[in-house]
């Protein structure tokens, strides 16, 4: 069931991820340039408005097109968007993730029920002109149906929102939101779900406080925070400064979510911070222009409106402080328990590469390490931590002198069917199997600290050396 939940919070988020960037540059315009912007300008600011009800929206629908039927699809996607945005007065990114996938499949059936009945020398004129037609009628229902049906849903929404906020219980949601980033849905939550709910509010009011709920770095702050001060378990205590760098500086959150594994009391101090942070956002009416992507304290200085950025970058040190003091005492009784809980994960791998001839992870696949060239860090994105795990092992294979093998990173659901071994956070593994069957696959617990790094190293080293 979780591996269900994350892959599918997985396809909404990558109808989103791949356009962070135009998300970005049109939260710059509107910080810059709207009138209560850093740079006023009239004529600048006439392109906020087309970015959000066109431009983004048709970038949307165009990847979940894509996703689903490939570049025919993505076609489509944008053609049928057309009608869902010309349907309605509300800005559609839900109803671009909703048109877009829906419209590449229709093209996907559509390919494959004609597949070996065209006439030779008839394939463009079938290929061009059924984009056309079948695109026009999707932008009829997505003008008729879809864009209709998709305000209801967001005016529902919209008065929900208002309603927590004016009952003052908005920051509870932080009570969901913790919790589930843990499990790898952070990515679907937040461009998933936030993203376009927060576009909704910066058309209305020029910031949105749903940009400032999973992606604020000061819950996961607070913890790594309190490890580095109260760890007794050294290999913890060590690489858990690397981690707070990484994960306020360079926002790569995933890079905490192990620390919280290791003792899951902590998810007490990471909802403590997070509430307290969307209490006081609420009640100072705080909000940023766009995205901060990734959630660092950088693309929080960027995003922040004018006269607001102190403002904004307490709302991180409160949900830092709430955090750390609740670690704290948690870390601290709990010292022998979380140093044992690394030690049994360490020696499970042991054990498990005992068990499987010196394997680091049990083996999905069987491999030839003699010849492996091509080695796949994966994460849920495959942008954030597999990125940084990518480039730690290839430091170390480097060292080694293994310098033949290449590590790239995915995608846990889009790993290339290549890939010779895979490597992922053991609460990926299902997704990885699945998306790599022929792949051998090494799980670990820590991106800062993993031992299964050594003894793939190690291990690789010595299938090297044999004659």
């Amino acid at each position: 069931m979780k591996a269900k939940i994350q892959s599918f919070g997985r396809f909404l988020s990558s109808m989103v991820m791949p356009n962070i960037g135009a998300f970005i540059a049109w939260g710059l315009i509107t910080a810059l340039f709207i009138p209560s912007g850093w740079l006023p300008n009239e004529q600048l600011a006439k392109m906020v408005g087309p970015f959000l009800t066109y431009a983004l929206p048709l970038l949307i629908a165009f990847q979940g097109g894509k996703i689903v039927g490939g570049l025919r699809g993505a076609v489509m996607g944008a053609i049928a968007t057309v009608g869902v945005i010309t349907g309605t007065t509300y800005t559609m990114f839900l109803g671009a993730m909703v048109m877009g996938p829906l419209a590449g499949l229709v093209i996907k059936k559509f390919d494959a029920a004609v597949d070996g009945h065209i006439k030779p020398g008839f394939e463009m004129l079938v290929n061009n002109f059924s984009v056309g037609i079948l695109g026009m009628i999707m932008a009829i229902i997505g003008f008729e149906l879809i864009g209709p049906v998709m305000g209801v849903i967001l005016s529902f929404l919209t008065a929900g929102v208002q309603f927590l906020l004016q009952a003052g219980i908005f920051p509870l949601i932080g009570l969901f939101v913790e919790p589930a980033k843990v499990l790898f849905l952070n990515n679907a939550i937040n461009h998933g779900i936030f993203t376009p709910l927060g576009a909704e509010q910066v058309a209305e009011s020029g910031k949105s406080i749903f940009y400032m709920i999973e992606t604020n770095p000061g819950p996961g702050a607070g913890v790594l925070l309190a490890y580095w001060l109260f760890a007794k378990d050294k290999m913890t205590r060590q690489s858990a400064p690397g981690a707070l760098i990484i994960h306020v500086f360079g926002g790569i959150h995933e890079i905490y979510f192990p620390y919280i594994l290791m003792n899951p009391a902590l998810l007490l101090a990471t909802i403590g911070g997070s509430v307290a942070a969307l209490f006081y956002n609420m009640i100072f009416d705080l909000g940023l222009s766009g995205p901060p992507a990734p959630g660092s304290l950088i693309s929080y200085l960027a995003m922040a409106p004018k006269g607001s950025t102190f403002a904004v970058i307490l709302s991180i040190v409160i949900a830092t402080v709430v955090s750390f003091v609740i670690a704290s005492p948690i870390i601290k009784l709990s010292n022998a328990k979380s140093g044992d809980s690394l030690e049994e994960a360490q020696q499970k791998m042991q054990d498990m590469k005992a068990e499987s001839k010196n394997a680091p992870a049990t083996a999905t696949a069987a491999v030839d390490l003699k010849h492996i060239t091509n080695v796949v860090f994966a994460c849920d994105a495959g942008m954030g931590s597999s990125a940084m795990g990518a480039a730690v092992l290839q430091k170390k294979f480097k060292k080694a002198g293994l310098t033949d093998i290449t590590v790239s990173h995915a995608s846990v659901s889009e790993v290339p069917a290549d890939a010779q071994l895979v490597v992922c956070h053991k609460d990926l593994a299902d997704r990885a199997k699945a998306s790599a069957p022929n792949a051998r696959l090494i799980t670990i617990t820590n991106f800062m600290a993993a031992p299964e790094y050594g003894m793939l190293v190690d291990e690789l080293a010595a299938a090297r050396n044999e004659k």
